[in-house]
């Protein structure tokens, strides 16, 4: 009879998922990158192969009504490499699934040969980038959509704002990152995808939860992000039996983490689901025993956030910190490569920094924070160890060393004008991301060649972000310690401390110009007179002979001379003396992908500033503001493409 039982019911479900059948296709939100593919035929070779991966990942797990939303795919060793990310919301059936995904295969494709793209509906999301951006979470384009009359139930906003309010707390704690819930005549889900952590599922959700907070009293409401989704509603938009209750979610106690299952009311009542509901409960809390991580982040745990590495396997690792070891050396410490017990290649920075009590509470708060920091264009924090005789940070290893190298270093001339104008791109966004998309804004302070490095595709990873936080009195935007390096730091930081993120521009443009010369900004033999580079750059500006700046190894045919005028202008742009005239790093991003020349945008004099501390140029820099302009520049949504 129990079993007769089950059957019932379950058919009696299969029905009503068929009678109610919904993809929910209603666009949302959509956008193309403003940068297109080199090679166009390759290119859609690729993505058709890339989507032909997620459909048959999604058509294999469909059996599985827990793991069949939710797929990524990625072909990085092609001409144009394609990384892509589909999630359902889950909610809707298998079938609904693909017809959704069927529906955002056609959107995608109008972006046309977009090196990255995205299409969001009400019942799934898919994108696409040229870099891999799996652990993004929230990013400018951020948005609220409210739709619908006005309620007329005098309580419905209030509910509406608790209710979303309790799963932006809740949802991140649950396995999937999903809840949907029907409270008070309130209907509403929240959805983190699949490949961010908690905590970052969690800031994910708060900007959510204030983007739809002003919809209500509108009865239907959404706020979409690129790691997180989010929707109220008057009316039910997914089965009664799907609900989950958020109680147990919503007290302080960290150990309450119990798996939600969707629609697991039905199958409870057999005995076979509740004999693996058992052996999962049993597996969670048996592994829970064993303590807490450590090891490689690069394994099982990579998407947990920094581990704590052992002080013993990192000497290990790295020979006992050996000369033969040593990459480099900077301000903060001396960085060693390290060969974990894995075989996984990491580097390992030594930090320089006082060995007080003091200073091992702020390793640890800074560690959390740029620990939660991940951009295609960053390089990524494994890991720390505090407790033995140093204090060190574990970052990924790039193959490929720094940029400098590569400029005017033993590598010299190996960069096509390509490979170094996507340089210059992906170092504006990565700064883009600290300043204006992070949830804290971070100024780096010491951008520098020898600080951006290069991964296996020459595409930039900017080291040491967050590292000058570490130092002693220091405020957040006034700073009586230097960080910094003479030569690429702004003359407001370097001569009165006077500390913003247009500090950051200011040195970006810098390295820029060391780009595309193929010269020292602090090289002061430069023909035809002694002169810096910024100087010598502003001289050639202002007598219309900015081409002659070009590296002479560059192939003329790679580019043309109104292309290269362009990107040194915005690099001269970026080192005006007024703070206020410099461009924030996302207008940057907008400025180098926006074709032709800005004719209304004309850079000031710089001030000239050698390692003597001599300064020239315009007077008002020694009185500059530290604020950051207002000015603004429409930017493609997003991602900040």
């Amino acid at each position: 009879m129990q079993r007769f039982y089950c059957f019932v019911v379950v058919v009696v479900l299969l029905w009503e998922s068929w009678v109610t059948a919904d993809p929910q296709t209603t666009l949302l939100n959509s956008g193309c990158s403003q940068y297109n593919v080199s090679d166009t035929s390759a290119f859609v070779a690729t993505l058709n192969e890339t989507l032909a991966d997620l459909r048959s990942s999604l058509s294999s797990k469909a059996a599985d009504s827990s793991a069949s939303r939710f797929a990524t795919a990625q072909r990085p060793r092609t001409t144009e490499p394609i990384y892509a990310l589909f999630q359902c919301r889950a909610y809707l059936s298998s079938t609904d699934c693909l017809a959704c995904l069927s529906v955002a295969e056609v959107g995608i494709r109008r972006c046309g040969n977009a090196n990255g793209a995205r299409v969001i509906y009400d019942g799934c999301i898919l994108r696409y980038e040229s870099s891999i951006f799996f652990d993004q979470t929230t990013v400018i384009g951020n948005t609220g959509i409210c739709n619908g009359s006005a309620a007329s139930n005098s309580g419905f906003s209030e509910a509406a704002k608790a209710l979303v309010r309790d799963l932006t707390i809740a949802t991140p704690r649950i396995s999937g990152f999903f809840a949907a819930v029907e409270r008070d005549g309130v209907f509403a889900v929240a959805q983190c995808v699949e490949t961010v952590n908690e905590e970052g599922c969690a800031q994910c959700l708060t900007v959510a939860d204030a983007n739809i907070g002003g919809c209500p009293p509108d009865t239907d409401g959404r706020a979409v992000d690129a790691g997180c989704f989010m929707r109220y509603s008057s009316k039910s938009f997914f089965l009664a039996n799907q609900t989950v209750d958020l109680s147990q979610f919503l007290s302080s106690g960290k150990s309450n983490k119990k798996v939600a299952i969707i629609g697991g009311v039905v199958g409870g009542i057999c005995g076979l689901l509740l004999l693996g509901i058992i052996a999962l409960l049993w597996i969670k809390r048996s592994r829970k025993r064993q303590g807490g991580r450590t090891g490689d982040l690069l394994g099982a745990t990579e998407l947990r956030g920094p581990l704590n590495f052992h002080y013993k396997d990192l000497k290990a690792a790295t020979n006992n910190f050996s000369e033969k070891n040593k990459l480099g050396e900077g301000g903060f410490g001396d960085v060693y490569k390290g060969t974990l017990k894995n075989g996984k290649t990491v580097a390992v920075k030594r930090l320089a920094i006082a060995q007080t009590s003091r200073a091992k509470a702020d390793f640890k708060s800074e560690v959390k924070l740029i620990s939660n920091v991940h951009h295609r264009n960053l390089v990524r924090l494994l890991g720390c160890s505090s407790k033995g005789q140093d204090l060190l940070l574990v970052y990924e290893y790039m193959a490929n060393s720094s940029l400098n190298k590569f400029i005017f270093g033993d590598r010299q001339g190996f960069l096509n004008w390509k490979q170094r104008f996507n340089i210059i791109v992906g170092m504006a966004r990565g700064l883009a991301y600290l300043h204006q998309e992070f949830h804290v804004c971070i100024i780096h302070r010491d951008i520098k060649s020898s600080n951006i490095l290069l991964d296996d595709d020459f595409q930039p990873r900017i080291a040491d972000f967050g590292l000058a936080r570490l130092l002693p009195e220091d405020k957040s935007h006034l700073s009586t310690k230097f960080a910094g390096t003479l030569g690429y730091t702004a003359p407001e930081y370097a001569i009165h401390g006077q500390l913003s993120e247009k500090v950051d521009t200011y040195s970006f443009g810098v390295v820029v110009l060391e780009i595309i010369s193929g010269r020292k900004s602090n090289d002061a033999k430069l023909e035809p007179i002694t002169q810096y580079l910024l100087e010598w750059a502003w001289k050639l500006y202002e007598s219309g002979d900015s081409i002659n700046l070009v590296d002479k190894s560059l192939d003329p045919r790679e580019y043309t001379p109104e292309e290269m005028k362009r990107i040194i202008k915005i690099a001269l742009l970026c080192t005006q003396s007024t703070v206020s005239a410099r461009p924030t790093m996302s207008e940057v991003v907008v400025l180098l992908l926006s074709e032709g020349d800005q004719d209304m945008l004309r850079p000031t004099r710089p001030t000239f500033i050698d390692a003597t501390s001599r300064v020239h140029g315009d007077a008002s820099a020694s009185t500059g503001s530290s604020s950051t302009s207002n000015a603004t520049v429409s930017a493609s949504q997003f991602s900040g493409r």
